[in-house]
Formats: C-alpha cells, sequence, structure tokens
C-alpha cells in the first residue's frame, strides 16, 4: 500500500473515530449512543468507505470469546453441528494453502492475500460480501484476529508464522479431528455439577463454570510434553493460603546439596529451613555440605513471594501429587506456549477462583482471603463443599453460537503429526527432575 493510501486509510479511520465520538456524546443514554455509532457505521451513503469495517473488526475476536463453556447443555450436539459444517467444507475441496512471500499485516496489497481471503471465507471468518482482492484491508485484518482467537493465538491481525501453519492445516484434518474430540465430549456428558472447574489441558486455560455458564475464566500454564498433566475427574477439597513449599529429596540431593557447596546463603536467601525429625529448626551452618550422603532433614520453603506456590495451593484428590496453585513467575502466563510445568496447574489471576471457590465456606470474604495472605501466615482452609474438578483433554469444540474452537495436539494424542506442529515447535524436553522447575534460583 502506498503511503498516500496509509495516509487515507488513517484519515479515514480518525474521521470515523471521531463522528462515532460526536454522535455518541450527543445522546444521552449508552444504548441510544451506541445506536448513534452505528447509524454512522451503517450509512448507506458513504461512498466507498470500506474502513467502516474498522470498528466493527475490532469485535470480531472478543465475539469468540463468550460464557458458554466446553462442556454444558448440547455440547455434544453443537461440535455434531461442526463436524456436519466441515464434512460440507470438505465435500467441496477444502480451503486452499496460503502461501504467503511474507508477513502479511493491514495496509498490505499482495497477490497472496486472494488465497488468505479464500481460505478466511470458507471456514467463516471473513463474509463472502468482503470479496477477493489483493488487499489487506481491515476485513481481512479482523477476519484474521477471528480465526486467531479460535485457534488459541495472540488476536493481533497479523499472518505470522504459527498463524500461518494452523491456517494450512487441511479441512479434512481439521473434520478427523472434531471427530475425535467429539467422543472426548461425549464421554462428559453426564451431570457434572451446577459449580464446577474445568481444566483444558491443551487449551492451558481454565473455566470455572455455574450454572452452565462460565463465571471466570483463567490462563493457565500445565504440564510439559513429557511430564503431562493427567486428565482426572476429581474434586477440590482444600485451598491453602501461604502454602510451604517442601522439597523431595530427589531435588536435595541432585540440586540443593551442590547449590549449597556453591553458595552457603543459598537457602537462607531462599528462605528454606531445615526441620529435624522432632520438629526443631537446624542451622545449615552446622552442616557439613560435602559429606558422601545429604542430611536427613526436611527442606521446607517459608510462605511468601518467592515461594514455590506464591501466595495459594488448590488441593483436589488425586494419585499424582499433582495441585493447582499461584506462582511467583507471572510472565509465564503471557507465553503462547503455556506446557511449562512438572503435572501441576499453574493459575493466572488464582485468588478470583479461590474467591469463587470459597464463597460457601463461611468466614472466607475476598476481603479476609487477602488479610490472611498479606501476614504470610500458612492457613489451609477446608472448603465446606467440595467443588469438583475435571482436567480433561480437548482440543476441539463448539457452542451454541457455532463458533468452532482448536488447539494444538499438545500431547500428541490425536494422532496426527500435523495437529502438533505449532506449539510443538520450540518447547524442550525437560532433562531434569520432576519437580525441578519449583527449585528457587
Amino acid at each position: 500500500m502506498s503511503r498516500k493510501i496509509g495516509n487515507d486509510v488513517f484519515s479515514r479511520r480518525t474521521f470515523l473515530r471521531s463522528a462515532a465520538t460526536i454522535g455518541a456524546a450527543a445522546v444521552a443514554g449508552s444504548a441510544s449512543a451506541q445506536t448513534a455509532i452505528d447509524d454512522i457505521l451503517n450509512a448507506p451513503r458513504r461512498g466507498n468507505w470500506d474502513d467502516q469495517f474498522d470498528a466493527k473488526a475490532s469485535r470480531t475476536a472478543t465475539a469468540v470469546v463468550s460464557n458458554n463453556p466446553i462442556f454444558g447443555p448440547g455440547s455434544a450436539a453443537h461440535i455434531q453441528q461442526a463436524i456436519f459444517d466441515y464434512q460440507g467444507i470438505v465435500s467441496n475441496g477444502g480451503w486452499p494453502m496460503v502461501n504467503a512471500p511474507q508477513k502479511l499485516e493491514l495496509g498490505i496489497s499482495d497477490p497472496s492475500v486472494q488465497q488468505l481471503r479464500q481460505r478466511l471465507i470458507i471456514s467463516g471468518d471473513l463474509p463472502r460480501s468482503a470479496g477477493i482482492s489483493n488487499a489487506y484491508d481491515s476485513y481481512v485484518d479482523g477476519a484474521v484476529k477471528r480465526f486467531q482467537a479460535r485457534h488459541g493465538l495472540p488476536a493481533d491481525g497479523v499472518l505470522g508464522e504459527y498463524t500461518l501453519k494452523a491456517m494450512n492445516v487441511s479441512a479434512d484434518v481439521r473434520l478427523g479431528q472434531l471427530q475425535t474430540n467429539l467422543v472426548r465430549i461425549q464421554a462428559m456428558s453426564g451431570d457434572l455439577g451446577q459449580r464446577f472447574v474445568m481444566v483444558n489441558i491443551p487449551a492451558a486455560y481454565i473455566e470455572a463454570v455455574e450454572n452452565d455458564r462460565v463465571a471466570l475464566r483463567h490462563t493457565a500454564v500445565v504440564g510439559k510434553i513429557d511430564r503431562p498433566t493427567h486428565a482426572i475427574n476429581s474434586k477440590i477439597y482444600e485451598v491453602i493460603l501461604n502454602p510451604y513449599w517442601t522439597a523431595p529429596r530427589s531435588i536435595i540431593e541432585k540440586d540443593i546439596v551442590p547449590l549449597m557447596r556453591k553458595d552457603p546463603t543459598y537457602l537462607t536467601r531462599n528462605a528454606i529451613r531445615l526441620i529435624d525429625g522432632k520438629g526443631n529448626e537446624v542451622s545449615p551452618e552446622t552442616i557439613d555440605w560435602f559429606a558422601d550422603k545429604a542430611p536427613n532433614l526436611m527442606f521446607r520453603q517459608d510462605p511468601g513471594k518467592i515461594n514455590a506456590m506464591a501466595s495459594t495451593k488448590i488441593n483436589f484428590h488425586n494419585p499424582n501429587n499433582e495441585y493447582m496453585h499461584d506462582t511467583p513467575s507471572q510472565g509465564l502466563f503471557n507465553k503462547l506456549m503455556r506446557f511449562e510445568s512438572s503435572g501441576c496447574v499453574r493459575v493466572q489471576n488464582v485468588r478470583d477462583l479461590i474467591s469463587w471457590l470459597l464463597r460457601d465456606t463461611p468466614g472466607w470474604s475476598r476481603q479476609e482471603i487477602e488479610r490472611v495472605i498479606s501476614t504470610r501466615q500458612n492457613t489451609p482452609i477446608k472448603l465446606s463443599q467440595e467443588v469438583p474438578v475435571y482436567i480433561v483433554y480437548v482440543t476441539a469444540w463448539s457452542a451454541t453460537d457455532r463458533v468452532v474452537q482448536f488447539r494444538d495436539d499438545i500431547y500428541e494424542r490425536d494422532g496426527v503429526a500435523e495437529l502438533a506442529l505449532q506449539t510443538n515447535f520450540g518447547v524442550e524436553r525437560s532433562a531434569g527432575s520432576v519437580e525441578q522447575d519449583f527449585l528457587p534460583q
């Protein structure tokens, strides 16, 4: 796109925003203001101002996220409808591969955009009325954002490496993915409870569901490829505020003792105390760290911000010693590939979740939870009523809005290597012990 065209696009957007603002300000109520904006956007005599889609496109990615849970009334019927739709796509020849010679984004004009438009029209992300051209305009930008949101990708509207890989998975492979996940969803079609927590491993997110609607949705970090989080149906029975972290024997022998030989202040710096069999604290200075065997003591990290579980631990019944917890490494939640743990599930904004879990446990308002966390005192809380938790492996689903969602087959369980392409790229397999990622540095 030339600089002149780019400037024209900018000026049109500026005018549109200004007009919308003026129209909204002239109307008293918010509903009336929105009507005024829509009148401007939908005005029949706006010449060739195709940028009217700018404001609409900005809503497309948001519309993909709804309060419809993965598991709810009609979940199996919704994915069956998606299967029917995709069978139609496949029988009509599927969609074209997009061969982009460069990263495509808003403002670019390139012949490969024609393929992109065809691809997005066939999958329902771009309206047919947008037509076929070389222009990566606001229609295409909005459609790419919608596609990205449906595939768990950052909705930035840029056709980069990961988006292109997801887009070039063929229609028949996507159909097979839907059919594979129909079986998984049908297995969860019973009564799951009025309130429950669902952890979807491939999506690396959590839904707190109440009365068949999503009350909360949380970004999560789940198990590595070779240390997977286990799928299980269980119940959450306890929340621990300011939890202790106790180092397993393997970590003590292989990691902590060598670290103490190099840096005798390691335990003190990381608030890790030595406790003997009688519950007495032992000074690190009294230990021979160069002895053949590691000391037969408990290595326990105090509660606090640097604790491996930070403010919170959520316990549920399971044989794998897995749990949900807070983390001091909040930056992990910003990563595209959130498969970083050794099986446990890290929860972003975990205090919102525990407030929801403890809602029916007397004495535990959000204010009280925050107060106790600020004391740094270890406080286990039994839920007055256990809440079901379902840790599942679902890589494709649909909901009442017929928005079909796909995620990468990170644990390679769908049986098609192509589906594991995207997020497996660059994910390293672990070399250390199982709790290595907990080890304070």
